[in-house]
């Protein structure tokens, strides 16, 4: 029984090893990531000792840099 070429296209082969590429949201959501990170460690030094969440102080560094390494880890699954 002959197949229909249209079957065919829709399957990509890979090598054995070789992973599927990364979801359509994968890229804004790292980068976005990244820059949002960014711009929390960036407000709480330009507002001064305030931050984001001024009852929390200097930790407010730490919740910016952990934002921004989750999109910077993210970059190493990135196909």
């Amino acid at each position: 029984m002959a197949r229909s070429g249209k079957d065919d296209d829709s399957l990509i082969e890979r090598a054995e090893g070789e992973a599927a590429p990364n979801p359509v949201w994968f890229k804004p959501i790292m980068l976005g990531l990244m820059l949002l990170g960014l711009v929390w460690v960036l407000f709480f030094y330009l507002s001064g000792s305030a931050g984001p969440i001024p009852d929390i102080g200097a930790w407010n560094l730490v919740i910016g840099f952990g934002i921004a390494f989750i999109g910077f880890l993210m970059t190493t699954r990135w196909r």
